[in-house]
């Protein structure tokens, strides 16, 4: 995805109490990440958070390989249809929670979200939601707008649905399939203390060629990846939702 912020940076902030409708397999645990702000960056301490957008497709079961093989969690944002159908995935999507990794909203199809009105918005996300209901109980809490795109309607909406909204500090730019260039992306980002790594699962060159590099780069600096959730002190309770708005 292009990195084209289409607005000023959000502020993180926590509440201080859940609401009702967010119960779920188990009660909410505070603190809370605020809804409808963007956010750039991990706030617990000494925390990295890898992040995979655009899938699932046919590279992801590689990068989940590579990550259970170094003892990383990451979080996939995940489309309902893009390079692939979710529905055609959902083995893969079970193992993503099986295994640690936190799943993220994408939209549906990874549209310019500034572009479209609310309602077109609302059905954007409410569609995901309803798929992942049907394939495997629950859907996310966390959400990452398409390109990077988004203004104070889509923030708004985003804050009624009750969505946290993840940027990144750390953008590979790997879309650009430029394998050096991205790595040095990424080196450069965690020299300046950037936290959430942004990539993409669905690229040959991204699972099969940076991936393993920033890997060993990670490992060379004693970094242990963990979900978006996690780096920013939420516990998992709160990362999904159990029941159909």
């Amino acid at each position: 995805m292009r990195f084209s912020l289409a607005c000023a940076l959000g502020a993180l902030a926590v509440t201080s109490a859940a609401p009702l409708e967010e119960r779920q397999n188990g009660s909410p645990v505070p603190p809370y990440v605020d809804q409808g702000v963007a956010i750039f960056s991990c706030t617990k301490p000494g925390t990295i958070a890898l992040t995979f957008d655009d899938g699932i497709a046919g590279f992801t079961a590689n990068a989940l390989n590579q990550l259970r093989a170094g003892g990383h969690r990451a979080t996939f944002f995940v489309n309902g249809d893009n390079f692939d159908q979710l529905r055609n995935n959902v083995p893969t999507l079970q193992r993503m929670f099986n295994e640690g990794h936190q799943v993220g909203h994408h939209t549906w199809n990874h549209p310019h979200l500034p572009q479209l009105g609310w309602d077109d918005v609302k059905a954007q996300m409410t569609r995901l939601e309803h798929e992942m209901i049907d394939l495997v109980g629950r859907y996310p809490t966390y959400m990452r707008p398409p390109y990077f795109e988004y203004n104070a309607e889509t923030l708004a909406i985003m804050k009624g649905l009750k969505y946290r909204v993840i940027i990144t500090d750390v953008d590979t730019n790997d879309w650009k399939f430029d394998t050096n260039a991205s790595f040095n992306d990424f080196v450069a980002g965690l020299n300046r203390g950037g936290s959430i790594v942004l990539a993409h699962d669905v690229h040959d060159m991204t699972v099969n060629q940076l991936l393993p590099r920033m890997l060993s780069e990670m490992a060379r600096r004693g970094l242990k990846s963990v979900p978006v959730g996690e780096c920013l002190g939420e516990h998992p309770n709160n990362w999904y939702r159990y029941t159909k708005r």
